[in-house]
């Protein structure tokens, strides 16, 4: 039997992975909240751009670190507790961020948060790639994904008006968003063995020898560097300051967030079932191609030719095609790993490996971003993320098509049958 051949029917998507879509919208609009009022709370501490930017990357660094534990703590502890642990971890830092005293205090609890997120993260993906049927891995992360940008549509907006309030006040809410999610996840799958003894002892672990072996797995490295840099890392950290450069008016940053996701829900519905159909390849590629163009020409909306009309139509216009962009590389480059490592396999370390290339990128983006912003100006920092983008897409040009290329596991040959 062909394991690639399609079902003559749509398979339903399973009810954990439903639940796990709930949660991922509360997340969601949590994260949304705090993202457009991050930035301008960090300079409240009397700090320059890069050193805002940091506080991002604080997060996704303490992601980084400890994105090899987290790997571990699903894999001994089961996918559930670890990621309830990690969103009471990152609801406390939340809050414990609202009442920083120094930019200091603020670099510490936003980092220690990266701890809990990673371990909700991995956990996540983990359940995604062995719950998700192979012939509809596309449509699932999608619908994930959707869910997650349908809250981060509401978010940003919420954020800026929360702003009014003080800039303290979204972290409180986000903190309470997140002990929502847990409770959501505490209840839907309370009482459920989502991984049972006796088919974790029958899952073989993937090395990342392996996984390396692929140069599916390598492009999808590279495209997650690039990735986490543009949307995870500039996106979050230095546009929502080209925003107020534009305008100095709290909603506008909220805005501009918002208008990406837009795109990127939008595109969503229909990338996940493209790259079911079509393949993961050519969405990845165009999706960076696209993605890096439009970053690359967003500080045009400050140009001083332009109105301040002009300058938000251009900012707000850019921010749409770049989430274009970002809704066609997400659901198929994570459906790309899943290919790599086949529901079959336990993925843990070949997950938390691209988790890390995702965060790498989310790191280096902001600071390296904030200081060429800092010296050259806006213009020439989202140019240099542009050119990221590109340089992510490189490696798929000469990778095959995952879908072919992936039809059965790694290492799975004909004698072992």
């Amino acid at each position: 039997m062909s394991r690639s051949s399609p079902p003559p029917h749509p398979l339903r998507i399973p009810r954990e992975i439903w639940i796990l879509v709930g949660a991922a919208f509360v997340i969601a609009i949590g994260y949304g909240i705090v993202s457009p009022v991050l930035p301008a709370y960090a300079r409240s501490f009397d700090v320059g751009v890069a050193a805002a930017s940091v506080i991002v990357s604080a997060f996704a660094f303490f992601r980084l670190v400890f994105a090899p534990v987290g790997g571990e703590l699903v894999s001994r502890l089961g996918e559930r507790p670890v990621y309830l642990a990690g969103l009471v971890i990152v609801a406390i830092s939340s809050f414990a961020s609202a009442f920083a005293q120094s930019y200091v205090q603020l670099l510490v609890f936003r980092g220690l948060g990266g701890i809990g997120s990673t371990m909700f993260t991995i956990s996540t993906m983990a359940l995604l790639v062995r719950l998700a049927p192979p012939s509809a891995r596309g449509r699932v992360s999608s619908t994930y994904a959707s869910a997650f940008l349908i809250g981060g549509m509401i978010g940003p907006v919420l954020g800026g008006l929360l702003a009014g309030w003080g800039l303290r006040a979204p972290f409180i809410v986000y903190s309470v968003a997140l002990l929502i999610a847990a409770a959501v996840v505490a209840i839907g799958l309370g009482g459920a063995r989502l991984r049972p003894v006796e088919e974790r002892a029958k899952r073989d672990a993937m090395t990342l020898g392996e996984a390396w072996q692929s140069p599916v797995y390598r492009a999808v490295l590279a495209s997650g560097v690039a990735n986490g840099w543009t949307n995870f890392g500039v996106r979050m950290a230095v546009l929502p300051l080209l925003a107020t450069a534009v305008l100095d008016r709290a909603w506008v940053a909220g805005a501009a967030l918002a208008i990406g996701a837009v795109g990127t829900a939008v595109t969503l519905q229909f990338s996940g079932k493209m790259a079911d159909r079509v393949g993961r390849r050519p969405l990845v590629i165009g999706g960076l191609v696209v993605m890096g163009t439009s970053t690359a020409l967003l500080a045009f909306a400050q140009h001083p030719a332009l109105s301040v009309g002009l300058g938000l139509a251009v900012l707000f216009g850019l921010s749409a095609i770049s989430g274009v962009g970002a809704g066609l590389v997400n659901p198929a480059q994570q459906a790309a790993v899943a290919d790599v490592i086949g529901h079959e396999r336990n993925g843990g370390r070949v997950l938390s490996t691209f988790q890390m290339a995702q965060d790498g990128g989310a790191i280096l983006g902001p600071i390296l971003v904030g200081l060429v912003a800092d010296g050259l100006g806006f213009g020439a920092a989202f140019v240099v993320t542009g050119l990221v983008c590109i340089a992510g897409a490189v490696p798929w040009l000469a990778a095959p098509e995952p879908l072919v290329h992936h039809a059965a596991p790694i290492g799975e040959t004909s004698s072992e049958r």
